[in-house]
């Protein structure tokens, strides 16, 4: 990618957000641009720092014989009253909806009901038992008090999945399988979460779990032991049988050694049971030949909001500049490597054009800051604003075939030759 070609300009930041400094860089950058309270765009960069986010969800679900799908965020209002959840949702204000002539249609705020319009068909028999639907997909949700811009917003890019299985056992075992792999999403990611006891709320089912990860800007206090892993979502003292449900669902009887901290939730599963396949007589044929409800669990990781926290823990923070960019661990980040010529130095010029093409026939990803009239020094603040890994810099002090690399995470300048570079990277 040529920066001359994307508009880009140099940005002064100022004033930016305490709390969320990450995501204020973005928008004083432009890189996120606000159309209104929680709705966002994405540009080039965010964007595709979201689809690396997206390729690694996709790739461990597919390892643990998920099996993506997509369906509609727009829905007729009839299976939403076959469940019974209609009037809920749309007297408590979150769901959007817009009336037609040809009925009225609503903004999915999460997938239960159409996922089991779409598996209704394909998973009549216990042969077909256990699978396991997911997508990745916008969600709409009308989000009175919308907070931490994308942490938060009224449309969210969600990763939700769904099981079917024949009965409790099936279940629970269909449930530890996409908890590990939502572990090793995370851990892929960069993002250290740790599985926290949840209360199902309105969600309903046997048990959940919610993936939280340590933060000041988390909305949601856990109980947390280091030496055990164990952790709890603070709501779960609220209720009146929280040490019965502990000891029972979790083998949890003693939390006098937990702390607590200030946490984020990215993803959430649940054992819902039969609940759903209840109100939606959702069956199948088992193997007595007689009619079964199918047991089911939900699983959920906000995309949006975990490209979110990886933006906020990748900030840089400098003692004389204060928050100034990012570095993006080199699995997420969209480039490698970001090339800054002297532009007034045609030998600068040509060679870092020679280096781009080199790159980019092998299928290394480079940024050519190729604009004219901007500063060496305010080029590589821009590459920090990117969040590229890797910096050239092509000035007076190179000579031949060698250059200086910068590792932008650690600061470490090397002196490289180009086809150790293309090694490397």
């Amino acid at each position: 990618m040529k920066l001359s070609k994307t508009g880009m300009g140099t940005t002064k930041l100022n004033n930016i957000d305490e709390m969320y400094p990450g995501q204020s860089i973005l928008l004083q950058t432009g890189q996120l641009v606000q159309y209104g309270a929680g709705l966002f765009a994405y540009n080039t960069i965010p964007l595709l720092v979201k689809r690396n986010i997206e390729k690694i969800i996709v790739d461990t679900l597919n390892k643990y014989d998920c099996i993506e799908c997509l369906l509609p965020s727009l829905q007729p209002d009839t299976i939403w009253k076959n469940s019974g959840r209609y009037d809920h949702y749309v007297n408590d204000g979150t769901m959007l909806i817009t009336e037609s002539n040809k009925g009225i249609f609503c903004l999915a705020p999460t997938g239960e009901e159409a996922v089991l319009e779409f598996a209704r068909e394909k998973l009549k028999s216990y042969k077909n038992l256990p699978a396991t639907y997911y997508q990745i997909s916008e969600k709409y949700r009308n989000e009175i008090r919308t907070r931490g811009y994308l942490l938060r917003g009224k449309a969210f890019s969600m990763l939700d999945a769904y099981s079917f299985d024949v009965d409790v056992e099936s279940m629970e075992s269909s449930y530890e399988n996409v908890r590990k792999a939502f572990l090793e999403i995370f851990e892929k990611i960069g993002l250290p979460v740790i599985p926290v006891v949840a209360d199902n709320g309105a969600m309903g089912g046997k048990k959940s779990e919610e993936f939280m990860l340590i933060s000041e800007q988390g909305e949601d206090k856990i109980l947390y032991d280091e030496t055990t892993g164990i952790g709890l979502n603070t709501e779960i003292l609220e209720r009146e049988d929280y040490k019965e449900y502990l000891k029972n669902e979790y083998g949890i009887e003693d939390i006098s050694a937990l702390k607590e901290i200030r946490t984020m939730e990215l993803g959430h599963i649940f054992q819902l049971g039969t609940r759903y396949s209840e109100m939606m007589n959702g069956k199948f044929i088992n193997q007595e030949g007689k009619e079964s409800l199918y047991y089911m669990g939900c699983y959920g990781i906000g995309v949006s909001r975990t490209l979110a926290a990886l933006y906020e823990k990748s900030v840089i923070y400098d003692e004389k500049w204060g928050y100034c960019g990012f570095v993006l661990p080199k699995s997420i980040a969209p480039y490698s490597v970001q090339i800054v010529p002297k532009m007034d130095n045609e030998d600068k010029v040509v060679l870092a054009n020679k280096l781009y093409e080199m790159l980019k026939k092998e299928d290394i990803n480079v940024i050519l800051d190729d604009r004219e009239n901007v500063t060496i020094g305010a080029k590589i603040k821009d590459c920090k604003i990117l969040g590229t890994p890797y910096l050239v810099v092509l000035g007076d002090k190179q000579e031949g075939d060698m250059i200086e690399l910068e590792n932008m995470q650690t600061g470490e300048n090397e002196n490289i030759s180009i086809d150790n570079l293309i090694k490397m990277l």
